[in-house]
């Protein structure tokens, strides 16, 4: 499917298992997807909505091992983000951009037109993401302009340098190399949720360390904290800091109350909640970006300003 496609309407697909080779197209999508029961997908089907490996599919078509099933959902409301995105670098092999705090990169969930993927692919063309922030997380974002420039900015060769800006609620001290582990947080009720175990042998988890550094206090309680990555794991910054007593504002997973976290997606937060988180997003942004260009092999350096800070 051309990228032009892409961009004019939804696209969701699976691959066929091998358990599930020889089932029927309708049942196949009824085991696997909740959205409708097997009359709801056959509707969905003869609407000409499902294709399988591209082509129109009919309701008792028999699937095949690998066989790409697709479906096109058609456009429906999203909810509200900020889609002002800003450009800090581009060339012919790829773009630097500066995304802002409630903005989704990749579509997902009910966002698709409102995610930086379709609104800097209607500028740029497909752009494949060589790094990647939260929804509420701002700041700079790289993108190749081809696989094979995001393949090569993947090697170790072209490691990239990335730092942050959080806000956490504490008087930080002034500097603090946090080496150890991050492991799933079995106290959470949060699955995804994940602790980060200081000094604890690689062995007993995921290595991460982080260079976290005092930038300035913020009235009344409050730090502003840069922080430089030595590995990236999966809510890295977030996960240490939380752990080591300093959560980030407006954080409602690794915050002052996780049960947040499920009011939020409930849409359910109160205004007491809202005085609790401080800011309506998580206080985290990535400020600095610095890689080897893999064409030119100049070094490339782009930074966005910070939108929360406070005073030395």
């Amino acid at each position: 499917m051309e990228f032009a496609e892409k961009l004019k309407r939804r696209r969701l697909y699976s691959h066929v298992r091998t358990h599930e080779a020889g089932l029927t197209l309708a049942d196949y999508l009824a085991a696997l997807f909740s959205r409708f029961d097997r009359a709801g997908w056959v509707r969905e089907i003869q609407s000409g909505l499902v294709t399988v490996n591209g082509r129109p599919a009919d309701a008792v078509q028999r699937l095949r091992e690998h066989d790409c099933v697709a479906y096109f959902p058609g456009e429906r409301p999203e909810p509200e983000a900020e889609l002002a995105y800003r450009t800090l670098y581009a060339d012919d092999a790829l773009v630097v951009l500066d995304k802002p705090g409630n903005l989704c990169v990749h579509p997902t969930g009910p966002f698709f037109k409102h995610t930086l993927w379709h609104l800097a692919g209607e500028e740029y063309g497909e752009l494949h993401f060589v790094t990647r922030l939260d929804r509420e997380t701002s700041g700079v974002v790289l993108a190749a302009r081809s696989r094979k420039i995001a393949a090569l900015l993947s090697a170790p060769e072209f490691a990239i340098a990335k730092e942050y800006l959080a806000l956490v609620i504490g008087s930080f001290p002034e500097e603090v190399t946090a080496r150890g582990v991050l492991v799933p947080d079995w106290a959470s009720s949060v699955p995804k949720k994940r602790r980060f175990l200081p000094d604890a042998p690689p062995e007993r988890g995921e290595w991460a360390e982080t260079l976290l550094r005092r930038e300035s206090f913020v009235p009344p309680d409050m730090t502003l904290v840069r922080a430089v990555l030595h590995t990236g794991r999966q809510h890295q910054i977030r996960a240490t800091l939380y752990s080591l007593g300093f959560p980030v504002v407006g954080d409602k997973l690794y915050g002052v109350d996780e049960t947040l976290y499920g009011k939020i997606r409930a849409r359910a937060l109160t205004a007491e909640d809202m005085e609790k988180l401080r800011m309506g997003r998580q206080a985290l942004h990535a400020v600095k970006l610095e890689f080897r260009h893999p064409v030119t092999g100049r070094w490339v350096c782009c930074e966005s300003p910070c939108p929360f800070g406070g005073e030395k």
